[in-house]
């Protein structure tokens, strides 16, 4: 299958989470499907670190049948299903070290009617200003995705630009999580619309 665009090597994912997961702001995420391509540039991130992290669902090194691909090798795809709605990860630190990365939002790029179909009635930047939203809109699926790996198609990750500034602060949604809910783990493009909040 051609590819519209040439995949991040596997070397990119081999970087400290708290490193990758800055470094993926701006880069691509592309979906391709029969029914066509998508694209959107990733503009907002979180980090999970795994046994130190009880956020994460690998806290405690806790291995589930959910949680296996994240003790697997930087950059496989790690899905999951949460209020009825699909997330999208990339597994991250070295093997045996369960880390990941959650994809939090995405400026549209290729494809816009595409995802318009997938998310009818919804403003622009309601297409893809969330985790669950960005799947949805690109055809992201749990089972079928999980396991992949974001150096190959149909589901991979491209250079696209650098940002000029990224913010940082507490990561979202995870109130009964202690001390971690204040770790400075999201980080997210400055100014840009399609962050979820």
């Amino acid at each position: 299958m051609m590819t519209s665009y040439e995949p991040l090597e596997q070397s990119f994912y081999e970087q400290p989470t708290l490193e990758l997961a800055p470094r993926l702001l701006g880069c691509l995420l592309v979906h391709e499907t029969p029914q066509g391509i998508t694209s959107g540039y990733i503009v907002e991130t979180e980090a999970y670190r795994g046994a130190l992290d009880r956020a994460a669902h690998s806290f405690n090194n806790r291995r589930t049948k959910r949680t296996e691909i994240m003790f697997h090798e930087p950059g496989h795809i790690y899905t999951y299903t949460m209020h009825r709605q699909v997330l999208l990860n990339v597994v991250s630190a070295a093997a045996g070290t369960p880390e990941a990365v959650l994809i939090r939002a995405l400026e549209p790029k290729d494809g816009i009617p595409l995802m318009e179909t997938r998310r009818p009635d919804r403003k622009p930047r309601e297409l893809t200003n969330g985790p669950g939203k960005l799947c949805q809109a690109m055809g992201i699926e749990q089972i079928a995705h999980y396991g992949g790996n974001f150096t190959k198609p149909p589901l991979y990750i491209t250079s696209g630009y650098t940002p000029e500034q990224v913010e940082t602060g507490p990561r979202i949604g995870i109130p009964n999580a202690q001390e971690a809910k204040d770790f400075p783990w999201r980080y997210w493009v400055h100014g840009n619309r399609y962050v979820s909040k």
